[in-house]
């Protein structure tokens, strides 16, 4: 008989679960959060309508989820893996068949008393079950093939579905987060380097099938001149605007570009673009340099871990979010093509800050349970 008490984290108390919890970190998640809602603010010409309150409520009900999250025993979300991403692949497969278009792609699904994206809930199931299943192999066993199959699938399924919506930013997400819990579960590095050669390979190919905005995204990267009122406007604006912007920035409400509706996407892809040229480089330093402390402590925590499932988890986790960070802030500043990754917890979206909360809330029970010793032969995944 199943003993539900192993799975719901009756073998450590409440109350030390709370005093476990880093409530430092959920403040360092405040201080960046409210930074996003200063600048909805602002992109709402002094209004909390209707980016900011909306934005604040939705983290408030996200800080509520990651501590209800963090204090669920690991082994439980260790067991909720597989029927989680289950939930997830399906809801993506639901967005071809029923998902409605926004912003000229098919990437919602609407639940009648809210709308929901799938891939950002892909974002963090694709992690949960991708360290469950490395949990069970031995590092000698991660590098044979016959066990690389299954994996593969995980990451493969949703990456072909997200980029029929199409949505090129997640699907390298995912492709990204799938890598990186293929190289610290211990994959050998020659299969990396064989990956990198059939990419290069097959670029001509890859190419040949990216819808023309795709194509110009990548051009207009290369060369941003070409079409400056057309493909090349989003990043010439975005460039003018953090080059204005210079050391100590326009002042809060006073930027030009922002302002002026010059800089498109302000409040959604380029708000960093739009908190540079209003608070300066400074600002875009201190805001760096609270993602760069919330990168340190993730990274910490999955190196205290003394469980294989939780390290993962809590790598996993860790690196997503910065990819979030440097793809979204590389973009803005013309070291990448443009793709609609938001920047964590300020960019507006609530699928996006709902699904990151969440996360860490993952990343929080790790690290309340770190110590947990957790079989890694088959019966530790029932």
């Amino acid at each position: 008989m199943l003993d539900l008490r192993r799975f719901t984290g009756h073998d450590m108390k409440l109350s030390e679960k709370l005093r476990e919890f880093n409530w430092g970190f959920l403040l360092l998640l405040t201080l960046i959060a409210s930074m996003g809602f200063a600048m909805l603010y602002s992109v709402a010409e002094g209004s909390f309508s209707p980016w900011a309150l909306r934005q604040a409520a939705r983290f408030a009900a996200g800080a509520c989820i990651m501590i209800v999250v963090a204090m669920v025993d690991l082994r439980f979300w260790m067991r909720a893996a597989y029927p989680l991403y289950a939930i997830a692949l399906v809801m993506l497969v639901a967005v071809e068949i029923v998902g409605f278009v926004g912003m000229g792609a098919q990437r919602w699904l609407d639940l009648g008393f809210i709308s929901i994206q799938p891939s950002e809930v892909m974002k963090v199931t694709l992690i949960l079950a991708l360290a469950r299943y490395f949990h069970g192999l031995t590092l000698d066993e991660v590098s044979r093939l016959r066990n690389l199959v299954i994996p593969l699938a995980m990451v493969g399924l949703p990456v072909g579905l997200v980029v029929l919506q199409p949505d090129l930013g997640t699907a390298i997400l995912l492709l990204a987060s799938g890598a990186i819990l293929f190289f610290a579960a211990g994959l050998r590095w020659r299969f990396f380097i064989l990956a990198g050669v059939a990419v290069l390979a097959a670029i001509p190919v890859l190419w040949s099938r990216l819808h023309e905005y795709q194509r110009n995204r990548v051009l207009t990267f290369l060369e941003p001149e070409r079409d400056p009122l057309g493909t090349g406007y989003h990043i010439l604006q975005s460039k003018i605007a953090l080059g204005s912007g210079g050391v100590l920035g326009k002042g809060f409400m006073e930027g030009t570009q922002s302002q002026l509706n010059f800089l498109p996407e302000k409040h959604t892809d380029f708000i960093f673009t739009m908190l540079g040229e209003e608070l300066g480089l400074v600002g875009g330093v201190v805001l760096l340099a609270l993602y760069f402390i919330v990168l340190m402590f993730s990274l910490n925590v999955a190196l205290q871990c003394r469980n294989q499932f939780g390290r993962l988890l809590a790598m996993g986790v860790s690196m997503t979010f910065f990819f979030y960070v440097f793809i979204n802030t590389a973009m803005v500043m013309g070291l990448l093509p443009v793709v609609g990754v938001p920047l964590p917890l300020v960019s507006y979206g609530g699928t996006s800050m709902l699904s990151l909360l969440f996360a860490f809330g993952l990343l929080m029970s790790v690290h309340i349970h770190r110590n947990l010793e957790i079989s890694r032969g088959p019966s530790a995944f029932w």
